[in-house]
């Protein structure tokens, strides 16, 4: 029943069209002008001169009078409604222009026009404007739009685009300006340049999602300086990168200014490298500067990604070769080992001695011929996933006419399906100006220096492990077991009791409810009752000040350790609060905790929690704990939720993952119960959106396991109505078990990543006939990649369902939902094991489904059927789906299910 994967849609799903924004059958520009040095005359002049071929009207009270244009007074006069409109009139009139563009039938608006904010009410004006009519804006205060391949110019910048592979986002103009002048100079072309403005309407989301659904994009550049909808930017990147590289830079990186923060964990969880985190997570690639996006540019426009790492060096100096090797050591790289086939081949056209290895040096005085014979065996060779060919300048051989050779060997190895990347390395600026034009014809891209070229590679090898992350993870489930119900009843319990700081004993029993290990401990209100709560505890002991005003206790004397006896921490007690007393006379002093002090001499110290981000919500923290954690600044974060493959993963990006191995005779420590407790902290983030800081420090980890000796938790002051997270989780609530009409029990659970072997062993048992109609193709197998896309889910958007008979093991249906990027519209898909049918499982599998997506507000479900596929066909009419023609394609049935989002199914 249709087809598997998002990525394999024969056609995309209905949403609100984008398209006339990248190619439009006409443009008006309301304030268009023949007014020097105005903006409206700016706009037109580019939309003259970049050759758009349909309709440009301008709109204006007073007569404009330019070649190629036609001219009206007022929208109301406009014959036909243009598929685009730019408008570049004064602030106070754009919420008029806006609903007069509606009511003649436009929907897709770019606003030039800055000076439309909440203060005024303008913003508000134009937007509810918009809503009447369902017209999409982008802007305001932006620079506008280019989309070379339908010559359209709708901007005020000076510079044109050609047209190419590349679409760029830019949250800046002053960027998109900066980004044309570069791609001019290196004959670098684009599929679309959007400056994106105050993203009032059309946001990032919505723009990623344009430039992956259009197939003249090869790549996707970004310029972000901050993300409005989260969730819908994660998902779109996400979707966007499993597909074709996405490639950001983030500007703000200094954390100057930052607010002071009630956890350690708040204080090592800086925005910058939330976003990184966060970039991570969603397959972006993350350039730290404007060179290093123009080189990650040029590479990912020019080359597909490379089936592997291991790169070939052609040079004819063994300086340059070695150069960059030592660059490659840096990169997640390897230097191709040269088979002995490539060597015999390389023996036969080199002269002797030439180096006999990788790099391949072909000495000083090699010309076009020995350039073009090296670079056919090299990257004809299997034992190469990718080449870079260099060439240092001499007085013997023309850089111009060896970089012609490479060039035609090139070209005549992409002839023959041979599509590794190459690169090419011509050293110093003037060498790599002879060579340029020649490499930018043929597609081949080409640096100054070895570190750029290597970093170039960098950048192919980057893009195609973020894919790979996304689409064929390594995953692991762990069942975290918690008593949620106790975890809320002590946030509740807090919040009622007028505070949004948990006591430590309220954060003990928190983590104990989520069962990370904590000290035994008892609580004290006066000094003379120590000695009384330490007879129920193990001496040695532990004594912490309990006081609202003092968060870091150590700071003020307030914990003292290796008290012998309940004597010595009734002691310890008077001299504490008398300290305290004199040092911090205003703090509230409640009592006193007294804990089991851990005996663990090898113990590593770390610290693990969950900080909050204004833009992503929830984060994850692990790294090096103890008293000096802001100055140590180990830190390493993730957007949970996060399986336990993950939490392994994140640990593994600390520096002090290094100290958690065995080294100087001192044991291994339990990595494992470290990811338990990020397991752990990831279930407590989904379950429980009031925390807002939560930290453990130290994380005691030995052999043995860990303990959690201190924690400190915040909370929201009003309770949280929905989750924060900007990942959606499975939704394990739908878990359920099912019985079909003829009584058959079959239990049915949402995909998890680590299904794919489950997945495989199902599709194995699926007739070919039902593989037929399930993927709409002739395919007798299902490979790993479309698996993989069926597990490796994104929540928001898609959603397979699994279905077990009752107490079995093994697969027997499948159900993938997968929802357009409004979430309004979906497709579903079936698949039922062949020895599984004639029980109803399809049946009551399908009406599961239906309720799933009726309460995620989805309005209207598809099918894509064969038409041959009566089976499907009769039930799905029979449950209510209208059946239609495909009028593309007789042989596709189209059918469709509605529901009404208001009176209900």
């Amino acid at each position: 029943m249709s087809r598997g994967a998002p990525a394999a849609k024969r056609r995309p799903l209905a949403m609100h069209d984008l398209s006339p924004f990248l190619n439009p059958g006409s443009v008006a520009v309301v304030g268009g002008s023949d007014r020097l040095h105005s903006l409206g005359a700016a706009v037109l002049d580019n939309l003259i001169q970049g050759g758009f071929a349909g309709p440009i009207i301008a709109v204006n009270p007073h007569e404009v009078r330019r070649s190629g244009i036609s001219w009206v007074a007022r929208i109301e006069d406009l014959r036909a409604p243009p598929a685009l409109a730019v408008v570049v009139t004064p602030p106070h009139t754009v919420p008029k222009v806006i609903s007069a563009l509606g009511a003649v039938g436009t929907t897709s608006v770019v606003i030039l026009t800055a000076g439309l904010s909440e203060e005024d009410g303008l913003r508000q004006a134009m937007l509810a404007a918009a809503s009447r009519h369902r017209v999409r804006i982008m802007g305001p205060n932006c620079l506008g739009l280019m989309a070379p391949h339908a010559k359209l110019n709708a901007t005020f910048a000076r510079t044109e685009a050609l047209p190419g592979g590349l679409a760029l986002i830019s949250q800046s103009g002053a960027l998109m300006t900066a980004v044309l002048d570069w791609a001019q100079m290196r004959s670098v072309g684009f599929s679309g340049l959007v400056s994106i403005g105050d993203m009032v309407d059309i946001d990032l989301g919505d723009l990623i999602d344009l430039f992956a659904a259009d197939p003249k994009t090869k790549a996707i550049l970004l310029y972000i300086e901050g993300v409005t909808d989260a969730a819908k930017f994660m998902s779109a990147a996400a979707a966007a990168a499993r597909h074709k590289p996405v490639i950001a830079i983030k500007a703000g990186r200094s954390p100057a200014a930052a607010p002071a923060t009630f956890s350690h964990t708040g204080a090592l969880a800086g925005n910058y490298d939330v976003y990184r985190a966060a970039f991570e997570r969603a397959g972006i690639v993350l350039v730290e500067n404007l060179t290093e996006l123009f080189d990650a540019a040029e590479i990912v426009c020019t080359s597909t990604a490379p089936r592997g790492a291991r790169l070939g060096i052609v040079t004819n100096g063994g300086g340059a070769g070695i150069l960059a090797v030592d660059a490659l050591m840096q990169t997640d790289g390897v230097l191709a080992s040269l088979d002995e086939d490539l060597l015999g081949r390389l023996n036969d056209i080199l002269p002797a001695p030439w180096s006999g290895a990788n790099p391949v040096d072909i000495r000083g005085d090699a010309g076009p011929d020995r350039y073009r014979e090296a670079t056919r065996e090299v990257v004809r060779a299997t034992c190469t996933d990718a080449v870079l060919i260099m060439n240092c300048p001499t007085g013997q051989q023309d850089a111009a006419a060896i970089a012609e050779a490479v060039a035609r060997e090139v070209m005549d190895a992409r002839a023959t399906h041979i599509d590794k990347p190459v690169l090419a390395c011509w050293l110093g600026e003037v060498n790599c100006l002879a060579a340029s034009g020649i490499m930018a014809r043929a597609g081949i891209a080409i640096y100054a220096t070895p570190d750029d070229a290597i970093r170039g590679f960098g950048y192919l090898l980057a893009s195609r492990q973020a894919r790979e992350a996304l689409s064929d993870r390594d995953a692991t489930t762990r069942v975290v077991t918690r008593d949620v119900i106790a975890a809320r009843r002590i946030v509740e319990d807090a919040r009622a009791d007028g505070r949004t700081e948990l006591s430590q004993m309220e954060a003990s029993d928190l983590l104990a409810a989520y069962s990370i290990p904590v000290a035994a401990w008892r609580f004290a209100t006066a000094t003379e009752d120590v000695e009384v709560a330490c007879t129920w505890l193990k001496a040695p002991y532990v004594l912490k000040i309990v006081s609202r005003e003092l968060v870091h206790k150590s700071e003020v004397g307030g914990v003292v350790t290796g008290l012998v006896d309940g004597v010595a921490a009734c002691a310890a007690a008077r001299a504490m609060e008398a300290q305290i007393r004199r040092e911090r006379p205003s703090a509230r002093l409640e009592g006193f905790l007294i804990q089991e002090q851990a005996h663990r001499p090898i113990a590593r110290e770390m610290i693990v929690g969950i900080a909050d981000d204004p833009t992503f919500g929830p984060v994850i923290v692990a790294g090096t704990g103890g008293t000096a954690v802001e100055i140590i600044a180990d830190k390493a974060l993730a957007l949970p939720p996060i399986d336990h493959a993950q939490a392994l993963a994140l640990i593994g990006k600390t520096r002090m993952s290094r100290l958690l191995a065995a080294y100087r005779g001192k044991p291994a420590a339990n990595i494992e119960a470290v990811a338990n407790v990020l397991d752990a902290l990831s279930a407590m983030a989904e379950d429980i959106p009031d925390i807002l800081e939560l930290d453990i420090n130290p994380l005691l980890v030995d052999p043995d396991g860990v303990l959690a000796l201190d924690a400190r938790i915040r909370i929201c002051a009003a309770t949280a109505k929905s989750s924060r997270l900007v990942i959606y989780p499975a939704p394990i609530e739908w878990a359920s078990t099912l019985v079909t009409q003829t009584g058959t029990s079959i239990y049915v659970r949402p995909v998890r990543a680590d299904d794919t072997q489950l997945l495989a062993a199902f599709f194995e048992r699926v007739s070919a006939d039902d593989l037929r109609f399930r993927f709409l193709n002739g395919a007798l197998h299902v490979n790993h990649e479309v698996i993989s896309a069926m597990t490796n889910v994104d929540y928001r958007r898609t959603t397979t369902f699994l279905a077990f008979e009752e107490g079995q093991a093994e697969v027997i249906a499948t159900a993938m939902l997968a929802a357009d990027q409004e979430g309004l519209r979906a497709e579903v898909a079936l698949a039922t094991r062949s020895d599984a049918k004639g029980k109803g499982i399809s049946w009551t599998l399908l009406e599961y489904v239906l309720r799933y997506a009726k309460a995620r507000g989805i309005e209207i479900v598809e099918a894509i059927e064969n038409a041959g596929h009566h089976e499907a066909i009769d039930m799905e009419r029979e449950m209510g789906f209208a059946v239609s023609s495909d009028p593309a394609d007789p042989t596709i049935r189209i059918v469709t299910r509605t529901f009404d989002p208001v009176i209900g199914d």
